[in-house]
């Protein structure tokens, strides 16, 4: 009956997910909310923070304990009680730059780069020796850290099914090729010119569903593991690819069951590369983003576009072709999610979008001087979306300031009030320079008004930068480190 409760109270926990706050209120109530919820805190090294530090030196053996008071590291008191928890073990996502992000909390205590050095070389011992079934991997930029060679490290490691890194050391992938062997999602940032072992660590792999390939240096592009890439990778289970400009875009023809495509970089100067994609089906796709609204893409979606659920396009600088939006409204009529640009002067095409494409359950508008204005936008939703549309998401240009007037704002929600056969509203902001609608005083109080009401459902607001937030902090956090 013990172990019924605590799976019971295991189940229901885990619906809380990321709320971080209900769970640590759930660790006050007793011993078993307390076990229960400990373990879902911390499955995620990126949850850990400032208050976390003392833990994980508490939870470090006698002997790395011994070497960092050596080294004048940390100071260890004779009264320190031991942990209540093995906190450790119960940790199934790793992230080797926020767990280094925690040393900067500390800058008295490490004061050097050899310092770090000792501290995060304690630290993964124990994390390889203790984790015993770990998930997902992010490892960028710390070729310094041999995560393999620790003991313990197999048993870790075994079980991994996603791998994040770049800059690591060498023959990590040949290493990672011994142990895992169901790695699902594969996220490659090139640095260099070559990693050795990653082709042997795909060979292996036996249920592969994402691959990310991305570089970020100058020179040669990727057309030399290609050949080595398709010979191992398999089509039955491959079904989402992530790629950049310099990836042979004719290398995902080989993939004929994706159901995810990405093309992560935007650039314009390789469009007959992207053009030879234009004729070729891919029967299985379902989600495709791609930075700018290359010409291909009106054949592509002809072909492609009736079983695509979600379509990403970039337009914040208004290149959108009206052509391709007309093919998106005539062709892609099951999407739900969709993400383009409409100018001022193509309302005509956003109706037809709304009246062929009856599933659609998010729109993402773009809002400025080359695109439509608030009040245009939220018009259209109102005359034209049908009662499936429930996320709105409003994109600012980077120049533009909010002209919504509260009375405006307040009859598009009084309308979505009165429409009795559609879901609460998601209302979400995307705007750089803070100048959305929010930012009126009176805006707010609406907003405020009718979550209470229960017509707005979620309110957020965020900006450009988010997208590109894990590439950069990873930049930062090592410079900060080598100062």
């Amino acid at each position: 009956m013990s172990q019924l409760f605590d799976d019971c109270l295991n189940e229901i926990f885990e619906y809380l997910g990321d709320d971080i706050t209900s769970l640590h209120s759930c660790l006050l109530v007793n011993r078993l909310w307390c076990k229960v919820s400990v373990r879902i805190l911390w499955r995620n090294s990126w949850n850990y923070s400032d208050s976390t530090f003392d833990t994980l030196i508490a939870c470090l053996p006698s002997k790395s304990k011994e070497i960092l008071y050596k080294n004048k590291i940390i100071i260890l008191t004779p009264i320190s009680k031991p942990p209540m928890f093995n906190y450790t073990a119960f940790c199934k996502v790793l992230s080797i730059e926020y767990v280094h992000y925690t040393f900067l909390l500390r800058p008295k205590l490490l004061t050097s780069c050899n310092n770090v050095c000792i501290l995060s070389e304690e630290l993964f011992k124990m994390f390889m020796e203790q984790i015993t079934s770990l998930k997902e991997l992010y490892f960028f930029d710390f070729s310094n850290i041999t995560l393999t060679s620790y003991s313990g490290a197999k048993d870790c490691l075994r079980n991994l099914s996603e791998l994040h890194c770049s800059n690591v050391f060498p023959d990590f992938f040949y290493q990672l090729s011994k142990i895992c062997h169901n790695i699902s999602s594969l996220n490659i940032i090139f640095k260099e010119t070559t990693m050795n072992g990653l082709t042997d660590l795909i060979s292996v792999q036996q249920n592969l569903k994402y691959l990310s390939i991305t570089k970020f240096y100058n020179g040669d592009n990727l057309s030399y593991i290609i050949p080595s890439l398709t010979e191992n990778l398999s089509d039955s289970t491959l079904i989402k690819l992530r790629f950049n400009k310099d990836t042979p875009l004719l290398f995902i023809t080989n993939f004929k069951n994706l159901q995810e495509l990405e093309f992560s970089v935007n650039n314009f100067n390789d469009l007959k590369d992207y053009e030879k994609l234009e004729n070729f089906n891919f029967p299985q796709l379902q989600i495709l983003k791609i930075p700018y609204p290359y010409k291909f893409l009106i054949k592509f979606l002809e072909i492609n576009g009736k079983h695509l659920k979600e379509i990403y396009i970039s337009d914040s600088k208004g290149y959108n072709d009206n052509s391709i939006n007309l093919s998106i409204a005539n062709f892609c009529t099951k999407i739900r999610k969709l993400s383009t640009g409409f100018k001022y002067n193509e309302l005509d095409t956003l109706k037809l979008v709304f009246n062929n494409c009856q599933c659609l359950e998010s729109i993402k508008l773009w809002c400025g001087s080359r695109h439509l204005s608030e009040k245009e936008a939220l018009k259209m939703v109102m005359k034209f979306s049908h009662d499936n549309l429930c996320e709105i998401i409003l994109s600012y240009e980077s120049d533009v300031r909010s002209s919504l007037l509260p009375e405006e704002f307040e009859s598009f929600l009084i309308y979505w009030k009165n429409c009795v056969s559609r879901k609460s509203l998601s209302l979400i902001i995307v705007n750089l320079d803070y100048k959305s609608l929010d930012k009126n005083v009176e805006n707010t109080k609406l907003i405020d008004k009718y979550i209470k009401l229960g017509v707005i459902k979620k309110f957020k607001v965020t900006n450009f930068e988010d997208a590109e937030f894990s590439h950069n902090y990873y930049n930062k956090v090592q410079q900060i480190l080598c100062r």
